[in-house]
């Protein structure tokens, strides 16, 4: 039996128009609270499985390891690493993690695996027992960047997985770390290898979205990000995916949407993917 928990990690402000892509204001507008400064709020959300005899922790958020001028730049909210607090509410430390999966390595996703920023000190690798599975693709990415998106990666991370034994490549659907019980859709239009996780559950899947549909904004076909490489390749795979997992049933775990953790998947009479049914926590969630 799995139980299901939405984990907190730090939150940020981002401008609207880079979160919207091509997106005009007068639309976008009406689906998110936009500031004094054109930035809306987005969670570093990440999901905790239980299982009987393990921990399954999927992202860890971009967590709290960036000096202060940075942390402003990227409109990170609290100086604190919040992922670790949001464990300890279930009494979990990082070290009681056994895997932890990512679904690519910008920084709004992997940062958390590092420490807490301090003056004068390298940051340190966290979840020391953990097996960390990435995408082969997304894992050679990140070490030899494009220059659109070198900013997105953390050298002193990447450096440090590297000497991590137990870190784990994904080259196929499946991998024997996690077990048949879950599986991965590969997308390239937001980041080359980007791996979304599908977790099995008795009334049908439940699939980490990462930066595919980063919210249930993100849902409708069209909309995508300033920051995706290939918006019209990621438009295709989200029809694709979203049109798969509404023949199975299947729900959505978005990491970014402020104010919905879990939606189920639906069609209104337009025939448009919507959300319903939103959740904006997951408590022991197992159907």
């Amino acid at each position: 039996m799995k139980q299901l928990f939405s984990i907190n990690g730090n939150s940020q402000k981002l401008d609207g128009g880079a979160m919207f892509g091509n997106a005009p204001k007068a639309m976008w507008q009406n689906w998110v609270e936009v500031d004094e400064l054109n930035r809306i709020d987005l969670t570093c959300r990440a999901l905790l499985i239980k299982e009987k005899d393990r921990n399954i922790l999927l992202e860890v958020g971009i967590g709290a390891f960036f000096e202060p001028k940075l942390k402003e730049r990227f409109g990170i909210v609290e100086p604190q690493h919040v992922l670790l607090e949001s464990l300890a509410e279930h009494g979990l430390t990082h070290e009681d993690i056994d895997v932890v999966v990512l679904s690519h390595l910008h920084f709004d996703h992997a940062g958390g695996l590092l420490s807490e920023w301090q003056q004068g000190q390298e940051p340190s690798l966290l979840f020391p027992n953990a097996k960390i599975v990435i995408g082969k693709q997304a894992w050679d990415r990140a070490n030899q960047p494009h220059s659109r998106d070198r900013a997105s990666f953390v050298p002193a991370l990447q450096a440090l997985l590297q000497e991590r034994e137990e870190v784990y490549l994904v080259e196929g659907e499946t991998h024997e770390v996690l077990g048949p019980d879950y599986r991965f859709h590969l997308s390239h239009g937001h980041t080359p290898g980007m791996m979304l996780t599908e977790i099995a559950m008795p009334s049908g899947p439940v699939v980490f979205c990462a930066d595919l549909i980063p919210g249930s904004a993100w849902v409708h076909l069209p909309i995508t990000m300033g920051y995706d490489r290939y918006p019209e390749k990621l438009i295709d795979e989200k029809a694709a995916l979203l049109a798969d997992l509404l023949a199975r049933h299947g729900r959505l775990f978005f990491t970014h949407d402020a104010k919905i953790a879990l939606g189920t998947l639906a069609k209104n009479e337009k025939n448009k993917f919507y959300v319903e049914n939103g959740q904006e926590k997951l408590k022991a969630y197992s159907d």
